[in-house]
């Protein structure tokens, strides 16, 4: 006998599940849903190319139908490890491929004339990548049996996400929910309404911005990281702009460059202050716009107090690194200890940039389309935060 608090603890199940799986799908590329289920119980079939088409179902399907996935009986529940991950993490119940199997779905009629979906994939087991196996009958007898529509699904990004005998790697996963079916509806009819989820899922161009394409297919040309150099040894002699805000423009509009553009920064940072200690230690003065006397003062009594080591305090306290160059090459502070410490405090600083505003990019899927307004913020932060750096040194 069923105890009132069953139902309660389905649905904060389900919505545990929804909320692990969405989350765990945003941090390997992100996952977009299309359409919803409708009110009342439904049987769900959807295409099959991955393991992780589970995981995405459970992501995009609305967890107040509390949706518990078919798993095949002999594979998913035939270790006790792989049966409590199965019902656990994925709400699976047991299928049997070698008899029986027709009960184990039978059995789930009660649950959908409840309010409840059931998932299964009516091809049976993973086909391959842009295949579409034959629809077996279980799914569409189920729905007949508890009288619920027939919701078909399709999958997309799956396949690279998690291929067959494959390793997991970054993708955007994305799913169509269509228009549900009669529960009278044939096996060919559903599949073809599957097929042509899938199809136009796939196929869909991603939204995004002129803008973005722009800056990624200036980074990714062969100017690309001799402009994150150049940039950055610029800033290490006179140019106000730090190579941090073209790191944050470039990798967020192509992640898969971050790390050799912060590389290419980091090694046009060390150059350039290399160059300006030289330069200022022979008495060459470059001018450095949108610096103060406070801040040189500070710098002086630091590389007093502490040798090229004090450059590790540029990081964090809004001193330009062109001013610790300059003031290094005064102090005549030893080129080899002025490298040694600029490379630890620059590039911890750079690459921690430079990566973090490339997983930002590859995390917010939603910034394709909407870049221009990234810029803008960007941009907008950047000044307001210059004009406060400067304002408290003066």
């Amino acid at each position: 006998m069923k105890t009132g608090s069953e139902p309660l603890a389905r649905a904060w199940g389900a919505a545990a599940r929804a909320v692990l799986w969405r989350t765990l799908l945003t941090l390997t590329g992100g996952i977009t849903r299309e359409g919803a289920l409708p009110d009342g119980g439904c049987v769900v079939v959807a295409n099959h190319t991955s393991h992780a088409d589970t995981a995405a179902l459970l992501a995009a399907l609305d967890a107040r139908h509390s949706p518990t996935i078919a798993a095949a009986a002999d594979y998913w529940f035939a270790s006790p490890w792989r049966r409590r991950v199965c019902a656990r993490l994925a709400a699976g119940f047991p299928v049997r491929r070698t008899g029986g199997g027709m009960d184990d779905l039978l059995a789930r009629a009660d649950a959908l004339r409840a309010g409840h979906a059931v998932v299964l994939f009516p091809e049976g087991t993973r086909a391959r990548r842009g295949e579409l196996g034959t629809f077996h009958k279980g799914a569409l007898v189920l729905a007949r049996e508890a009288d619920v529509p027939v919701v078909p699904v399709g999958i997309a990004g799956t396949d690279r996400l998690l291929p067959k005998h494959g390793r997991l790697r970054p993708s955007l996963v994305r799913v169509t929910i269509g228009e549900p079916l009669p529960p009278t509806v044939t096996p060919q009819e559903a599949r073809a309404a599957v097929a042509e989820l899938h199809r136009r899922t796939a196929d869909e161009p991603l939204p995004d911005s002129r803008t973005r394409k722009r800056v990624a297919a200036a980074a990714c040309s062969p100017l690309g990281l001799p402009l994150a150099f150049a940039w950055a040894c610029a800033e290490a002699l006179s140019w106000p702009l730090m190579p941090e805000l073209l790191l944050a423009i470039a990798c967020a509009a192509v992640p898969r460059r971050s790390l050799k553009l912060a590389l290419a920064a980091l090694g046009g940072s060390l150059t350039g202050g290399l160059l300006a200690l030289q330069l200022a230690g022979s008495g060459v003065q470059l001018p450095h716009p949108l610096t103060t006397d406070r801040m040189r003062a500070e710098v002086r009594q630091e590389l007093a107090a502490e040798g090229a080591a004090a450059v590790r305090h540029q990081p964090w306290n809004g001193v330009p690194f062109k001013v610790y160059a300059a003031e290094a090459g005064r102090a005549e502070v030893p080129a080899r200890d002025w490298l040694a410490e600029s490379a630890l405090s620059r590039g911890s600083r750079t690459l921690t940039v430079g990566l973090g505003f490339g997983a930002f990019g590859f995390l917010a899927h939603r910034l394709r389309r909407r870049y221009g307004a990234y810029l803008a913020l960007l941009g907008g932060g950047f000044a307001t935060g210059l004009g406060l750096i400067v304002a408290g040194w003066s």
